[in-house]
């Protein structure tokens, strides 16, 4: 006998209550879809921009935690089947509670926002900047060799101390981040989270030692051979075959 997958039912755009979604964008800045509305294409515009919404911080327009995390993932994935060199900074702008208690959270977010913009502008357009805290980021460098991670980290630290950032009319202020870093092990499926918890305490460490400084984590070398590379490849291969029959 022969079974039939029920026909998938259709939504009826016309039914749809889009009045809080569509509010929602407006109020984030979001252009609204140009096509016909209710229309297919009009619908699958407001989709993917309330995707791209809940993905970026609110303050900043940087990746926000969960997009960070998800992108964290992908990253030790594909430096575990490539071999490719990749560095995780964990950045904090240093005293900022002070910043906050001096001249009042508008003058911190002003501070927050001038350091993104420096950060993102400093690294690669490849690199992914996130806001993962209060006044915490996080940067993932993909294809990043050993011998050029800490001038990097180097890099972001002087441009950020080079900012002078007006908190209030006439009232400009000097601000510094500490950072700490840790490069993913290269054929090693390891996990997020200890990659985060690795470059997290090089940041403590950049913090202990005085502030305005980046801490690096010595990159650990493959110990793995040509030979181990290829056997890996190829469980990696039969694995997915068999996933796929």
């Amino acid at each position: 006998m022969e079974h039939r997958l029920p026909a998938p039912t259709l939504i009826d755009a016309e039914t749809l209550v889009l009045d809080q979604a569509l509010q929602l964008l407006q109020q984030a800045g979001a252009l609204l879809p140009d096509e016909a509305p209710k229309s297919a294409a009009w619908l699958q515009a407001v989709l993917d921009a309330l995707c791209d919404l809940s993905s970026k911080d609110a303050l900043t327009s940087l990746v926000n935690r969960r997009s960070f995390e998800m992108a964290l993932a992908r990253e030790v994935d594909r430096v575990a089947r490539s071999g490719e060199a990749a560095l995780l900074l964990m950045l904090d702008i240093d005293h900022f509670k002070a910043v906050n208690d001096t001249y009042g959270h508008g003058a911190g977010d002003q501070v927050i926002r001038a350091v993104a913009r420096t950060v993102e502008h400093t690294v690669r357009p490849m690199d992914l900047v996130a806001r993962v805290g209060g006044e915490e980021f996080a940067i993932i460098l993909p294809n990043c060799a050993s011998h050029t991670g800490l001038a990097v980290a180097e890099r972001v630290r002087e441009r950020v101390s080079e900012l002078r950032i007006e908190v209030a009319p006439g009232q400009m202020l000097n601000v510094t981040v500490s950072l700490g870093g840790a490069f993913a092990p290269q054929w090693v499926r390891s996990s997020p989270l200890l990659w985060t918890e690795r470059a997290d305490r090089q940041l403590y460490r950049a913090k202990a030692e005085g502030r305005n400084r980046a801490c690096l984590e010595p990159q650990i070398e493959s110990l793995v051979s040509a030979e181990e590379k290829g056997m890996l490849f190829a469980t990696l291969n039969l694995d997915t075959q068999q996933d796929t029959a």
